[in-house]
């Protein structure tokens, strides 16, 4: 049969539609699309003395409000995609989460962001705009707002979170 007759044209597209398919579906099933923000979470001592506990964590807007019980409108109403979440300990003293929430553009990462009060933060160069508490460091960076928090509050809280959250913003500019 010659090239761009009917059935042959035809049978290409059938197979080029079918291979397609086969390759979104094996990226949907594995969660592996790039800007995927569990990308961007590190690694086991990708950052110094930080461990990865458990696998990452992942939430849409069907789900939310199981990871944040009571806030997950305001994240909703302003533009919320998906939150990857992961456990982290730091020299074995310190425990902490990391989430990641992708948001629907930079204006809903920044409603979210600014809608908590800036207290006794520190305003620090991360991201677009970052502030570090005791025992957290919240920085958005795009579509993205991060939360770093940590459980302990040591003399090294501060410097370990903020060097995490550098970690996660070194892997959101990649």
């Amino acid at each position: 049969m010659r090239s761009g007759t009917g059935v042959g044209l035809l049978t290409r597209m059938a197979l080029c539609l079918a291979l397609g398919s086969c390759v979104w579906a094996c990226g949907w099933m594995c969660g592996c699309k790039k800007g995927s923000a569990a990308l961007t979470l590190p690694a086991s001592n990708e950052v110094a003395g930080w461990e990865k506990a458990g696998e990452t964590r992942t939430y849409t807007a069907a789900n939310l409000s199981d990871y944040i019980d009571g806030g997950a409108e305001q994240y909703l109403k302003a533009g919320f995609k998906s939150l990857s979440t992961a456990d982290y300990k730091y020299q074995g003293k310190i425990d902490a989460v990391t989430d990641v929430y992708t948001m629907a553009d930079e204006n809903a990462a920044r409603a979210i962001f600014e809608a908590d009060p800036a207290g006794d933060a520190k305003i620090i160069a991360l991201g677009s705009a970052a502030r570090v508490f005791h025992q957290s460091v919240i920085f958005r960076h795009g579509p993205y707002l991060v939360r770093v928090v940590a459980y302990q509050d040591t003399a090294q809280t501060g410097a370990a979170l903020t060097a995490l959250a550098q970690g996660v913003e070194k892997r959101l500019t990649q």
